[in-house]
């Protein structure tokens, strides 16, 4: 049950956007603060936007573009997203808690996806895994996109990153309102 949990995708997402308005709640003070981990959640989201422009889900294996630095670049925006957000709220138990969430979830579900595109993609998958990190970029050999084309219409409506923006641009109106910014 509990591994399933972890696996669940939704869950995955619903309970990483429900820690957004948390860290907007508990926001301590400190402008430059907020400002860099607003700015690091905002690249995080726009990194989002464009590998979600260029996925066809299990389909295609995106191999370039974001997908020629890291296997998972959308776990690597959720990452800056959240840790952007943890940053802004700097209370420690919302830090241990976005800590915990993502040793949680992330290592099982980048297994688990791994697998499952080896699966479906074979010897290519496995060549393209072996050469590029799961979620942390151990150097920058940007290939650009040759895989498909990047499409607003993919990313924003297909993979559901224009409700995903709308919320975060929500959560960090919220943070700052509390904090008397806006």
């Amino acid at each position: 049950m509990l591994n399933r949990l972890r696996l669940h995708e939704l869950s995955r997402q619903g309970f990483g956007l429900l820690l957004l308005p948390v860290c907007a709640w508990l926001v301590l003070p400190g402008v430059r603060r907020v400002g860099v981990g607003l700015a690091i959640a905002l690249a995080g989201e726009l990194w989002r936007i464009y590998a979600a422009g260029i996925i066809h889900k299990n389909k295609r294996l995106a191999r370039t573009g974001a997908y020629s630095l890291v296997r998972h670049p959308l776990y690597l925006g959720n990452l800056l997203i959240l840790g952007g957000f943890a940053l802004a709220c700097a209370h420690w138990a919302v830090i241990v808690l976005v800590t915990g969430f993502f040793l949680f979830y992330y290592p099982p579900a980048i297994r688990y996806e791994d697998a499952k595109l080896e699966a479906i993609f074979g010897d290519v998958w496995y060549s393209w895994s072996r050469a590029t990190p799961a979620i942390f970029p151990s150097r920058v050999q940007w290939r650009a996109s040759t895989d498909a084309a990047w499409s607003a219409r993919q990313s924003l409506l297909r993979n559901g990153e224009l409700p995903i923006s709308l919320f975060l641009l929500v959560c960090a109106w919220l943070l700052l309102h509390r904090l008397g910014m806006i």
